[in-house]
């Protein structure tokens, strides 16, 4: 699959712009964003550009965005300095936040780069995501860093180097950090590529409560999970236990297997012929709530109460239930 064909199967994998929609692109004269531009416009989307220029490395980000404004036809806007990378990048996004849909040129290698930086920075290892949620897309995050490059040396486009990048930490993972590790182990990059992927993820207490739990060789230990949730494993058996809401019901119970559910025709009580819709005529429960109204059953079906009204013959207690007015 070339390089158009993978970055318009990420666009509409991850619907960051509808197609031959408008769309921005933050443009820093590298090769990154300017295969970013070009692209763009292959697969037919209606492609601006804008160049933030900061006033920064004298008459070389002069030249960028001179190169900007003659190659790719950018509008140039002006900013203030910034102190870091971070500041930096947020003023960019910040003062072209009133264009369209905006798009910026990072590629699977800034993916690592970051995911690395943040692992050794806060031992997090989210990355960059697709889609912000100011907007921002990332058409080019399947794509590495040489092959932006190649596409550009093929189709003949011309990119500015920033000379002040082997300064920076980003710089120093890139030129640095990654090949050593790429020595110890060739697979390091697309490892790391991997920890970035944008999929939901395990809170990092969560996820240490459940590793302290499933490493532990006692017969039966618990975790409190937060929210009213406990884990609880009994030799080689995980499960959880805690509150579940329904509607204003809360309800809670140490009895593994049980589940809440609406009414069934025919339902009725576990050792009981009473049927349920009995239950709640003779509680005079409005006839519009009856279906909103929960059951507490068993894995094979059986109901064993009925909160708030009334519990199975063995069942008494098993379930709290805490009906919340609002």
């Amino acid at each position: 699959m070339d390089v158009l064909d993978r970055v318009e199967a990420h666009v509409r994998a991850n619907a960051l712009i509808e197609p031959g929609g408008e769309v921005t692109c933050l443009v820093s004269g590298g090769a990154d964003s300017t295969c970013l531009w070009h692209v763009l416009r292959e697969l037919r989307y209606a492609v601006d550009a804008v160049h933030v220029h900061h006033g920064l490395r004298g008459a070389e980000a002069d030249a960028d965005a001179a190169h900007c404004v003659a190659a790719l036809g950018a509008r140039v806007v002006r900013a203030p300095p910034a102190s870091t990378e971070a500041e930096l990048r947020e003023l960019r996004y910040a003062l072209t936040a009133g264009t369209a849909l905006r798009a910026t040129g990072h590629t699977a290698s800034d993916q690592v780069e970051t995911v690395l930086y943040r692992i050794v920075s806060s031992g997090s290892t989210r990355g960059i995501r697709a889609r912000r949620e100011d907007g921002v897309v990332r058409p080019l995050l399947p794509l590495w860093r040489e092959e932006t490059e190649a596409y550009c040396r093929d189709r003949g486009l011309t990119w500015r180097v920033d000379t002040s990048n082997a300064e920076t930490k980003r710089g120093s993972i890139r030129q640095r950090v990654l090949p050593l590790l790429e020595e110890l182990e060739p697979r390091a990059r697309a490892n790391l590529l991997a920890l970035g992927a944008d999929a939901p993820r395990l809170p990092r207490r969560l996820e240490a409560s459940l590793v302290e739990l499933l490493s532990s060789r006692d017969g039966t230990r618990t975790g409190d999970l937060g929210d009213g949730i406990r884990a609880v494993r009994e030799y080689d058996t995980l499960r959880l236990e805690g509150s579940v809401r329904w509607g204003p019901w809360r309800l809670e119970s140490d009895r593994p297997g049980l589940l809440v559910r609406s009414r069934r025709p025919g339902d009725r009580l576990a050792g009981r012929t009473r049927k349920v819709q009995d239950v709640l005529v003779d509680a005079k429960v409005p006839r519009e709530e009856r279906d909103e109204w929960p059951l507490v059953a068993t894995e094979d079906g059986a109901v064993i109460a009925v909160p708030g009204l009334a519990e199975a013959p063995g069942w008494e207690g098993v379930v709290r239930a805490v009906r919340e007015e609002s």
